[in-house]
C-alpha cells in the first residue's frame, strides 16, 4: 500500500506492537499501512464528521482489515477512552487545534503514552502544550512532499515541564538534524524571520523578541 512522504514519515515513527489511535483519519491510509505491516496490534480511526469515516470504511473493507479497526466519530480525542491506545497520531491539522487536545486531554499524560503529532501551521504551538504539560520532544523529522515542508514531532510524557521561549519553541528539537530537509526548514524560518525584523526595525514597535529568534536560527545554521 503507497503512503506519500509526509504520512510515511508519521508511520516510521510508531513503535511496534502498539495500540495505535488515528486522530483525524480520513481515508484510514495510515493505520491500513501499519496493520498491512504488521506494526500495531489494532487502530482506532477517528473524525469529526461521517464523510471521511465513510472513506475510512471503504479502505478498511478493501484490505479485509474489520476485525482489527473501530471506527468511530470523535472530536478530537473526546471519543476515546483512557488506556484504550498507547500510541496516537495527529496529521494534517493546525498546530493551535493540536494544542488544546493535549491541553484538554488528561489521560494522555502516561509514561507509556506516544504522541506522533505533524502539525501543518504553528508547529510552535504544538510544543508549548507539549512542554507546558510535563511531554518532552525525543525526535523531530521533517520531510519533503510535493515541493512542502513538513515537520513531524514524537513526543513521550514524563512529568517535567519545562518553561521555554519563543525561539526555542519555534526550533525545538530541530537544531540536533544534519539533513537538508531540516535545514531547509530552519532557512525559511530565518528568512521569515528577518524579514519581520527588518520591517519592525522602521517602526517603533519593540523587535527584541524576533532579534532574538533571528540570532538563535542564524546559529542553528552556522
Amino acid at each position: 500500500m503507497y503512503l506519500d512522504s509526509r504520512l510515511l514519515a508519521v508511520a516510521d515513527l510508531v513503535r511496534q506492537g502498539s495500540r495505535f489511535a488515528d486522530i483525524g483519519t480520513d481515508h484510514a491510509y495510515l493505520p491500513a499501512y501499519l496493520l498491512l505491516n504488521n506494526r500495531i496490534e489494532y487502530a482506532v480511526c477517528s473524525d469529526l464528521r461521517v464523510g471521511p469515516l465513510k472513506n475510512a470504511e471503504e479502505t478498511i473493507k478493501k484490505y479485509s482489515l474489520e476485525n482489527k479497526v473501530n471506527l468511530r466519530i470523535s472530536d478530537g480525542l473526546q471519543g476515546y477512552r483512557d488506556g484504550e491506545v498507547n500510541e496516537i497520531a495527529v496529521a494534517g491539522m493546525g498546530g493551535m487545534l493540536i494544542a488544546e487536545f493535549i491541553e484538554s486531554t488528561p489521560w494522555l499524560k502516561n509514561k507509556d503514552m506516544h504522541l506522533i503529532l505533524q502539525p501543518m501551521t504553528h508547529s510552535e504551538d504544538t510544543r508549548k502544550a507539549l512542554y507546558n504539560n510535563g511531554f518532552f520532544i525525543d525526535k523531530e523529522v521533517v520531510v519533503k512532499d510535493k515541493n512542502k515542508l513538513y515537520v513531524v514531532i514524537s513526543a513521550f510524557y514524563n512529568g517535567e515541564f519545562k518553561a521555554i521561549t519563543t525561539a526555542n519553541a519555534l526550533i525545538g528539537e530541530l537544531h540536533k538534524n544534519t539533513d537538508n530537509n531540516s535545514k531547509e526548514y530552519l532557512k525559511s524560518l530565518l528568512k521569515k524571520y528577518t524579514i519581520k525584523l527588518e520591517a519592525l526595525k522602521k517602526t517603533n514597535k519593540d523587535f527584541s523578541d524576533i532579534e532574538i529568534i533571528v540570532k538563535e536560527l542564524a546559529k542553528c545554521l552556522q
